[in-house]
């Protein structure tokens, strides 16, 4: 049975022309040649809109996997992160203007989540490929996190669906050489071995299902 996988990105923020996280998956889907059904989305960078958009594409793509990109302008490594907590803090406004400060994503829902995806596997897979890549244990409290929140928020009804998140750094061109990149490629490759190993994982286990704090 060919099993399906939805991978988002989002569009530009911040008075950037572009969005890393859907530069590296663009390249993705262009260099995608199966077995697994490869759906893609871009995000638009706001608390209530991407939120809502996912939940439909879940809805309508019935996925086996789920795997949310977003960019971490202060990183070198692609970030596969463990933990999206209820708190959204933001710096800056989102696209829509909004700019909540100290709210939950999911008021009376658990403190924290933890990723669904096979962790240690999606590092090792990411690892030989070259490319940096690390786990990463903060998410932030802007969109990316309140996306990966209210994904996991979702799959806890939805038994057998592994899903979690992965930052990219800023491309070079992005950055124009003030601070750390990786090129949209490179972070490409990265995803693409973070995609199979957790569609071949099928679900995830141990640690990396724990949830607000005990074993799901």
């Amino acid at each position: 049975m060919t099993r399906t996988v939805l991978v988002t990105g989002f569009e530009p923020f911040g008075g950037q022309d572009v969005n890393a996280s859907w530069a590296a998956v663009e390249r993705v889907a262009a260099g995608w040649d199966g077995p697994d059904r490869l759906v893609t989305l871009r995000l638009p960078v706001s608390f209530r809109g991407a939120r809502q958009e996912l939940r439909l594409a879940v809805r309508d793509h019935a996925p086996d996997v789920v795997v949310c990109v977003g960019e971490a302008g202060s990183r070198a490594a692609v970030g596969i992160e463990r933990v999206a907590v209820n708190l959204v803090d933001a710096p800056i406004a989102d696209n829509d203007g909004s700019r909540p400060v100290d709210v939950p994503v999911v008021a009376g829902a658990p403190a924290a989540f933890f990723s669904g995806l096979p962790v240690r596997a999606c590092l090792a897979a990411g690892l030989a490929t070259g490319r940096p890549v690390e786990v990463s244990t903060t998410a932030g409290t802007y969109v990316c996190n309140a996306t990966f929140y209210a994904l996991m928020h979702l799959l806890a009804s939805r038994p057998g669906v592994v899903g979690g998140f992965v930052h990219v750094p800023r491309t070079p061109e992005q950055v124009g050489g003030e601070g750390p990149a990786l090129s949209a490629e490179a972070s490409a490759e990265v995803l693409t071995a973070v995609i199979r190993a957790a569609s071949a994982s099928g679900a995830a286990t141990g640690a990396d299902r724990l949830v607000a704090g005990r074993l799901d």
